[in-house]
Protein backbone atom coordinates (compact mmCIF):
# COMPACT_ATOMS: atom_id res chain seq x y z
CA UNK A 1 0.00 0.00 0.00
CA UNK A 2 1.32 3.39 -0.74
CA UNK A 3 0.71 6.54 0.98
CA UNK A 4 2.72 9.43 -1.42
CA UNK A 5 1.66 12.84 0.06
CA UNK A 6 2.20 14.35 2.70
CA UNK A 7 0.30 13.33 6.38
CA UNK A 8 -2.01 16.52 7.05
CA UNK A 9 -3.72 15.05 10.13
CA UNK A 10 -7.14 15.39 8.25
CA UNK A 11 -9.64 13.21 9.48
CA UNK A 12 -10.26 12.66 5.81
CA UNK A 13 -7.14 11.46 5.03
CA UNK A 14 -7.35 8.85 8.32
CA UNK A 15 -10.28 7.76 6.70
CA UNK A 16 -9.12 6.64 3.47
CA UNK A 17 -6.07 5.35 5.36
CA UNK A 18 -8.53 3.00 7.28
CA UNK A 19 -10.57 2.19 4.62
CA UNK A 20 -7.79 0.94 2.46
CA UNK A 21 -6.56 -0.72 5.51
CA UNK A 22 -9.91 -2.61 5.75
CA UNK A 23 -10.25 -3.36 2.05
CA UNK A 24 -6.70 -5.09 2.45
CA UNK A 25 -7.45 -6.90 5.64
CA UNK A 26 -11.03 -8.17 3.88
CA UNK A 27 -9.15 -9.44 1.08
CA UNK A 28 -7.09 -11.38 3.13
CA UNK A 29 -9.61 -12.52 5.67
CA UNK A 30 -12.34 -14.09 3.25
CA UNK A 31 -10.25 -15.88 1.53
CA UNK A 32 -9.62 -14.01 -1.60
CA UNK A 33 -6.11 -14.01 -1.30
CA UNK A 34 -6.05 -17.97 -0.87
CA UNK A 35 -7.65 -18.43 -3.77
CA UNK A 36 -5.85 -15.85 -6.09
CA UNK A 37 -2.44 -16.94 -4.75
CA UNK A 38 -2.77 -20.52 -4.10
CA UNK A 39 1.24 -20.65 -3.58
CA UNK A 40 1.07 -17.84 -0.68
CA UNK A 41 -1.55 -20.33 2.03
CA UNK A 42 0.16 -20.99 5.11
CA UNK A 43 2.91 -17.62 4.66
CA UNK A 44 3.61 -15.00 6.85
CA UNK A 45 1.34 -12.19 6.25
CA UNK A 46 2.03 -8.80 6.19
CA UNK A 47 1.04 -5.48 5.12
CA UNK A 48 3.26 -2.77 4.29
CA UNK A 49 2.45 0.57 4.39
CA UNK A 50 5.39 2.53 1.73
CA UNK A 51 5.30 6.46 2.55
CA UNK A 52 7.22 9.08 0.85
CA UNK A 53 7.06 11.13 4.41
CA UNK A 54 6.86 10.26 8.14
CA UNK A 55 3.63 9.85 9.60
CA UNK A 56 2.03 12.72 11.77
CA UNK A 57 1.31 12.07 14.80
CA UNK A 58 -2.14 11.42 14.59
CA UNK A 59 -1.33 8.90 11.68
CA UNK A 60 1.26 7.11 14.29
CA UNK A 61 -1.91 6.77 16.52
CA UNK A 62 -4.09 5.25 13.81
CA UNK A 63 -1.36 2.87 12.69
CA UNK A 64 -0.96 1.69 16.26
CA UNK A 65 -4.52 0.80 16.81
CA UNK A 66 -4.34 -0.93 13.26
CA UNK A 67 -0.84 -2.96 14.17
CA UNK A 68 -2.84 -4.15 17.36
CA UNK A 69 -5.80 -5.39 15.57
CA UNK A 70 -4.05 -6.97 12.58
CA UNK A 71 -1.90 -8.58 15.20
CA UNK A 72 -5.06 -10.32 16.40
CA UNK A 73 -5.46 -12.11 12.70
CA UNK A 74 -1.61 -13.13 12.92
CA UNK A 75 -1.22 -10.27 10.45
CA UNK A 76 1.69 -7.72 10.47
CA UNK A 77 2.03 -4.15 9.68
CA UNK A 78 5.63 -2.91 8.81
CA UNK A 79 5.58 0.74 7.55
CA UNK A 80 8.56 2.09 5.83
CA UNK A 81 9.31 5.40 4.99
CA UNK A 82 11.13 6.69 1.82
CA UNK A 83 14.54 8.61 2.91
CA UNK A 84 13.30 12.06 2.20
CA UNK A 85 17.11 13.20 1.64
CA UNK A 86 17.84 10.35 -0.90
CA UNK A 87 15.05 12.21 -3.47
CA UNK A 88 12.64 10.09 -5.89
Amino acid sequence: MNQPNEWDSSDEQLLSLQERFNAYVSFLLDGEMAEAHPELVGKPTRIELRCAHMPDARALELLGHIHDQLAFQDIKLEVVVRNEAAGP
